[in-house]
């Protein structure tokens, strides 16, 4: 993901890129990318240092113990432009729990569940199949996947919540996020990889147009929902992920999370957008209009240490 967002803000020619990188994981990228190497703690200072002498800076961190905010806030404390949404909504898009309760406010279709407190056993006559994921989790960390019938996972030492398992396609819908209504770009089938926390691996476009529209309407309808619990705007790229159910009328359609930052998906539909999605999302968050077309194909993601993807 990181490597596709440096490559495609490079197709931009009024786009000058620096990167910032773990001296200690050098990476081969783009000729025209200034690249700042990181020495080993220093990550937000570098970071601060060099979003004041830029024009816009995008953060890719997850969630995940409150890693994305505080690299956002850092960098708006110090006075520099973040393609980030606000404080507020970053909160609540956050925490899982809160996320769902602001959809479920908001008439968004959500799955029955409950918060589950650190070390607490799971609740007897919760039904099954069900889920249960970390409050602030991201990419499948540590979900576990209980059957119908099954035995119940031994407690952890951290807030998770527990949900029905919705039954459907697994459907993930990018928006670009700023000024008026979000703006949806194709939605993608999504694709996991078998095993312990289920890791995502790819996706491939929706073909059938009712399908996409019922998707790009609940994604929409999700982040307003979202925008309207936390008081605050959404900026930048968002994505919803979702549960298409198998009813034409989209009565059993879910929304699992909607995730405040640059999403893998990010790689598949940068391969087909006409123009830098890193340029649409800038004029999207400052008030420009746009109108992306974009045809991604099928695409998978292989991860490892540096944290590159190859594309089909």
């Amino acid at each position: 993901m990181f490597l596709a967002l440096l490559h495609d803000a490079c197709r931009d020619p009024e786009l000058d890129v620096t990167a910032l990188v773990d001296v200690t994981r050098p990476v081969p990228l783009p000729a025209r990318v200034r690249v700042r190497s990181v020495p080993v703690g220093a990550e937000v200072d570098v970071l601060v240092a060099e979003a004041v002498r830029a024009e816009m800076t995008i953060v890719v961190a997850p969630e995940t113990d409150g890693l994305l905010a505080s690299r956002v806030a850092a960098v708006r404390q110090a006075g520099g432009a973040v393609l980030a949404s606000d404080a507020t909504f970053l909160a609540v898009a956050a925490d899982k729990q809160a996320t769902i309760q602001a959809l479920a406010a908001a008439g968004v279709p959500v799955p029955a569940g409950r918060l589950l407190a650190a070390g607490a056993e799971w609740p007897a006559g919760f039904c099954t199949p069900a889920v249960r994921k970390p409050r602030d989790g991201v990419g499948g960390e540590d979900l576990v996947v209980v059957p119908s019938g099954g035995r119940p996972p031994a407690p952890v030492p951290r807030d998770t919540r527990l949900e029905v398992l919705a039954e459907g396609v697994p459907v993930g819908v990018s928006c670009l996020s700023g000024h008026g209504q979000p703006v949806p770009l194709a939605p993608l089938r999504q694709r996991f990889a078998a095993g312990p926390g289920s890791p995502y691996v790819g996706g491939e476009p929706l073909v059938d147009r009712g399908v996409q529209r019922r998707a790009t309407t609940l994604a929409v309808r999700a982040i307003t929902a979202v925008t309207l619990a936390a008081g605050g705007r959404a900026r930048g790229w968002v994505g919803v992920d979702m549960i298409l159910g198998p009813e034409a009328d989209g009565r059993g359609d879910r929304v699992l999370e909607v995730n405040p930052r640059v999403t893998t998906s990010f790689v598949g539909h940068a391969t087909a957008a006409a123009t830098s999605l890193v340029r649409q999302s800038i004029d999207v968050a400052v008030g420009r209009t746009v109108t992306p077309a974009s045809s991604p194909g099928a695409f998978q993601v292989v991860a490892n240490g540096d944290c590159s993807a190859s594309l089909d």
